[in-house]
């Protein structure tokens, strides 16, 4: 399927996670159009410059710019058929994505405020912590419709959980398939039964000796903290190849309309028994943003965990409205 003619791509954050955005969606040809926007002066044209220069290096057919302004009157906004966002302060050692709950709800508000007058016809990925409130937020402040608006979390947090059991059953990563869902935080859910490889149930592979139930467990509790051990390593950052890696496999899914059933932050309405609210669940992504939430019928143990993980995002949302923010 062809890539919409000449896409704009606004990336609102010019740090690790926006500038390898950036890269990534020069190399794969899904956009002649990057600008790159931060208030930190001269962080986006520098970004901009850095990559206009790789183009003679590498097949990279794209003109990038940079754009400090993020006001309601922003020109680096305007008319974007794509917008990602990652503004805001990053977590450092010792934080949880919770805690940046007041410092980045200022910062999401203002960006969702020229989004919502700048492209109001954009497909917005949030990247911003604590996702699922940040996206709830965005969301409510820009005006625009919900399925325009998702979270990148349970693309990323699958993709670890993945890996992890790739790595501990010694098979190919590409013959993993599973998903996480709820929010994204350490109550996150890896859905065990919604998990095979090369199409034989993980329970199946348990009970074939492979991997012990208990090696399970704890890739489970390693994917929870999968965030925050690569901030631990880091120490001065946290994790952005595969977050941009996986932003940019949803950009692809809308620009391509190719449907693909991807784990993201979308809005819930009736399905999962909640109302109104952000959550990962397994969305189609297409040429109209999240064209369906598919409602997984969740059972005993996992259901129960979804259910705690939903509830605390939800105590964080209130959290966030009792700072006077609309989330």
């Amino acid at each position: 399927m062809a890539t919409r003619f000449s896409p704009k791509i606004a990336l609102v954050g010019s740090g690790m996670i926006g500038g390898t955005v950036g890269l990534l969606s020069g190399l794969s040809s899904l956009s002649n159009n990057i600008v790159f926007l931060d208030v930190v002066e001269g962080m986006p044209a520098g970004k901009a410059l850095d990559l206009a220069q790789a183009t003679t290096c590498q097949d990279i057919q794209c003109t990038s710019t940079g754009c400090s302004d993020l006001s309601e009157n922003s020109e680096g906004l305007k008319d974007a058929d794509i917008v990602i966002v990652t503004a805001g302060f990053p977590r450092k050692p010792g934080m949880s994505r919770d805690d940046l709950l007041s410092k980045n709800a200022e910062v999401i508000s203002n960006v969702g405020r020229a989004i919502g007058k700048q492209c109001p016809k954009a497909f917005v990925i949030c990247i911003t912590n604590p996702l699922d409130v940040m996206v709830s937020l965005l969301q409510k402040v820009s005006g625009l419709p919900t399925n325009r608006v998702v979270g990148m979390a349970g693309l990323l947090d699958s993709s670890r959980f993945r890996y992890f059991l790739a790595e501990a059953l010694k098979v190919s990563v590409k013959d993993v398939h599973t998903m996480v869902l709820g929010g994204h935080g350490d109550a996150m859910v890896p859905v065990l039964s919604a998990t095979s490889v090369n199409g034989i149930p993980l329970f199946t592979i348990i009970e074939m000796g492979m991997i012990t139930q208990k090696q399970v467990d704890d890739i489970v509790e390693r994917t929870r903290q999968g965030g925050g051990e690569i901030v631990a390593l880091l120490k001065m950052g946290s994790a952005f190849v595969a977050p941009a890696v996986c932003a940019l496999s949803m950009v692809q899914a809308y620009l391509r309309n190719e449907r693909r059933i991807i784990p993201c932050c979308a809005y819930i309405d009736g399905k999962y028994g909640l109302k109104a609210t952000y959550g990962g669940v397994p969305c189609i992504i297409g040429s109209n943003g999240v064209e369906e939430v598919l409602d997984l019928k969740l059972a005993g143990q996992e259901k129960e965990m979804f259910i705690k993980s939903m509830k605390d995002v939800e105590d964080l949302r209130a959290n966030c409205r009792k700072l006077g923010f609309e989330a």
